[in-house]
């Protein structure tokens, strides 16, 4: 299906608050969408075929931004969201499942108007998300593509569930009431982004939307709770993999990160991505030299892998 993302997509629904018109460019400012009650806050550029991105642990919209303008200058409705807790979207209501999530990018494009079929664009944590989309929304997937995704061969949790997200949300209330996220929070995501890219490359984003999202603690505690449930996210995908068939149904690429370095722990992440692209029977290509945030690093990179896979999604259809 066509996108449409140089005009307004679907009627308004309620509950859901809109900013702005489209510009002459096709893009539109941020709006926000109501999603399982959570104002969601999202951006859509261009117009054609939809691609939805979604980024990793703490990270923002605004993240995607060099991958979004290739992909939109090549016909794609381009859709960057942020997860609750995340960016510029509402507090997370409670903790995350894969399940929950996939259903989460269902209903934001079912509230833009999108039904499918999309690419879907999951880096690190996000990618536990876009693979249960792809499984439990086949006919809506064109085509899934897992940017250094993370993997996990048998995760297993040794807490509770309810313990590890009540020390989540203690830790979350006791770092906002410090202070923490105005005093430290800008300049602990400049430290993270600059941890995790070749080269020692700073973070490329405007300081006043990383002032904006970072300074609250609504970030910060909605990071912890979706930490607190990463190993149950990964099991979740573990088992909708036996449940649909290890191989999905859609053309589905995995873009692993790699500095270039011969270090053992390199060597063994490359071995565990390769592996995954094989679980899922995925093609596996390899950004080099890329830290993890690979969509800063080689954006160019990443725009090929998914129109690639879009098109072979196109094809199969």
């Amino acid at each position: 299906m066509s996108g449409r993302g140089g005009s307004r997509p679907g009627g308004t629904r309620p509950g859901e608050a809109r900013t702005g018109e489209a510009r002459p460019d096709g893009t539109r400012p941020g709006l926000f969408v109501r999603v399982g009650g959570v104002p969601v806050h999202v951006v859509v550029e261009g117009a054609g075929p939809p691609v939805v991105l979604s980024a990793g642990l703490a990270m923002a919209w605004f993240d995607w931004d060099p991958v979004a303008a290739l992909l939109a200058a090549r016909g794609r409705t381009v859709v960057r969201f942020d997860r609750p807790g995340h960016g510029l979207s509402g507090p997370a209501p409670g903790p995350p499942s894969a399940a929950g999530e996939a259903r989460a990018i269902a209903g934001l494009l079912d509230a833009l108007g999108l039904p499918g079929p999309v690419t879907v664009v999951g880096h690190s944590i996000a990618g536990f998300h876009a693979e249960a989309f792809a499984r439990l929304y086949p006919a809506r997937t064109a085509a899934l593509v897992l940017v250094d995704s993370s993997v996990e061969e048998a995760p297993r949790t040794v807490l509770p569930a309810a313990l590890r997200t009540g020390a989540a949300r203690a830790l979350g209330r006791a770092v906002s009431a410090a202070g923490l996220p105005a005093a430290l929070g800008p300049s602990a995501r400049r430290a993270a982004v600059r941890a995790s890219r070749t080269g020692g490359a700073g973070d490329p984003a405007a300081p006043d939307l990383v002032r904006r999202c970072y300074r609250t603690g609504r970030v910060w505690r909605g990071a912890l709770l979706e930490n607190s449930r990463y190993l149950d996210m990964a099991a979740e995908v573990v088992a909708l993999r036996r449940g649909h068939r290890h191989r999905l149904s859609a053309p589905a690429t995995v873009l692993a990160a790699y500095d270039g370095s011969a270090r053992p722990r390199a060597l063994r992440w490359l071995a565990r991505q390769a592996d995954l692209a094989d679980r899922i029977g995925a093609r596996f290509e390899v950004a080099e030299p890329a830290g993890h945030l690979v969509m800063l690093d080689r954006p160019d990179q990443v725009a090929r892998a998914v129109l690639a896979a879009a098109g072979a999604g196109q094809a199969r259809a």
